[in-house]
């Protein structure tokens, strides 16, 4: 038999993909696939933190600028929660040596923010500084 499909004396067909070939191919978009569906969960757990990042950010900082606006700011500490975020809220004389000769003097105020999302508990700080009259302030409860 010679002809068309005939080398060395076997039937090679040159139409179609050997199983070995269908398996290599198989195998490596398998691969592909799990990749890519690797980082397409990487990226909604990277979106479901930020939300709540963005959330206790907004609420952190709508908090502070509702105290810092305030007539009178207060030295002390307080802590309250909203909508499941723990604020921690601290206020202290900052640069006191400074200051003490002044009529007017500085607090610091520190927010701690925190959350529990599952088993894993989240936090971060804001910090700010504000100017205020001697006399006016007395060393309370917020």
């Amino acid at each position: 038999m010679t002809g068309k499909g005939m080398r060395n004396g076997s039937l090679r067909s040159s139409a179609g993909f050997t199983l070995l070939e269908i398996l290599v191919a198989f195998v490596i978009l398998s691969m592909v696939v799990t990749v890519i569906l690797q980082l397409f969960s990487a990226n909604l757990k990277t979106l479901w933190m930020s939300d709540d990042y963005i959330t206790a950010t907004v609420l952190a900082d709508i908090r502070m600028r509702e105290m810092l606006e305030g007539a009178q700011v207060k030295e002390g500490t307080s802590s309250e929660t909203k909508e499941g975020y723990l604020m921690d809220i601290t206020i202290t004389e900052a640069l006191e040596k400074r200051t003490k000769d002044l009529s007017w003097k500085v607090l610091e105020v520190v927010m701690d923010v925190s959350w529990q999302k599952g088993t894993k508990k989240r936090s971060f700080s804001l910090k700010t500084y504000k100017t205020v009259k001697r006399g006016v302030i007395k060393n309370e409860k917020l």
